[in-house]
């Protein structure tokens, strides 16, 4: 972690620190994380686990350095995968200065919310939470109310509550305040204009698994891993392909599935959902980048890999 020198914590006043945020699936947690850090780096899906890696989006302020840490979605495991992203969550939750306990406003707070909470305050019990209704654009001002007093009462009278919308922008500037406020003075942890310390072929590879993730069934989403194999640069020559290219820059990726039936509903009739996956995919690699790409996408079969040690260690769990 490279550290900034150019901001003396202390003295003048400025703030540093690491806030997680932690709720159900479908809580707005990453669209949060893209919210306070103005650029999408986490990737969002209605799904239930979207987010498999921790990432870290860095909010730059004049008085502050902020650390968002973007965990996977905490849940009851039923394979080796689930188990191993349950203890990554677990240590994140024990590292953070700060945890945000998010409850969108229009879901009533249930027993899902309940044993997250207890999971977080096990995990690190002396770590503060500070309470965050999220999408507070989709309901009306009541609701909203509704839910700050609902969360008040969950969390305990300790715990400061805050309303949000990372959709519209709204209470964003407002939420970022209240988590500047609740760090220690201390030093920038990353140079000013760093955005994440994730590595681009990470971001990349879950830029084309959000892609894959749009329209499809229940049961892929989960059986899904992208692995980025190859970028080549222009006028360089490919390794694998044996071909390059003199204009474009060329990312060769690989997306694993389980079983054979799933691979069918990845490539789609004719190979229209590929091409779809493509397309948008290589959208948001170029937004990413800054420079235009040619996507090459392969999928493959990798029996159980959800469940086998070996496979999940080759494909980076």
């Amino acid at each position: 972690m490279g550290v900034d020198t150019d901001h003396d914590g202390g003295a003048a006043g400025f703030r540093s620190g690491f806030v997680c945020f932690v709720g159900r699936p479908n809580t707005g947690k990453s669209t949060l994380t893209n919210a306070l850090v103005g650029q999408k780096i986490a990737i969002t899906s209605n799904r239930p686990q979207t987010t498999r890696h921790v990432v870290r989006g860095i909010v730059h302020r004049p008085d502050a350095q902020l650390v968002v840490v973007d965990t996977p979605g905490l849940h009851r495991p039923r394979t080796l995968l689930g188990e191993r992203l349950n203890d990554l969550v677990h240590e994140t939750y024990a590292e953070v200065d700060l945890i945000g306990f998010c409850v969108p406003a229009g879901d009533k707070i249930g027993p899902g919310d309940r044993w997250i909470l207890e999971q977080v305050r096990r995990s690190a019990p002396r770590t503060e939470i500070l309470g965050i209704v999220t999408k507070i654009d989709a309901v009306g001002k009541a609701k909203v109310a509704e839910q700050l007093l609902a969360l008040s009462e969950l969390l305990g009278p300790e715990s400061d509550v805050v309303p949000v919308s990372a959709q519209s922008g709204e209470q964003i500037e407002v939420l970022a305040d209240v988590l500047t406020g609740k760090m220690e003075p201390g030093p920038a942890f990353y140079p000013d204009g760093e955005i994440t310390d994730e590595p681009e072929t990470t971001l990349m590879a879950e830029l084309i698994r959000e892609a894959a993730l749009e329209g499809v069934r229940e049961e892929l989403p989960h059986s899904l891993a992208v692995v980025i194999e190859e970028i080549v640069e222009p006028g360089e020559t490919a390794g694998a392909s044996g071909a390059g290219s003199e204009d474009l820059l060329e990312v060769y990726a690989v997306m694993y599935v389980e079983r054979e039936s799933q691979k069918g509903i990845v490539i789609g009739r004719g190979g229209t959902r590929l091409r779809n996956v493509r397309r948008n995919a290589r959208k948001q690699i170029e937004a990413l980048l800054g420079t235009p790409i040619r996507l090459h996408l392969h999928v493959k079969v990798a029996k159980d890999w959800q469940r086998d040690p070996k496979k999940l260690s080759r494909l980076g769990f």
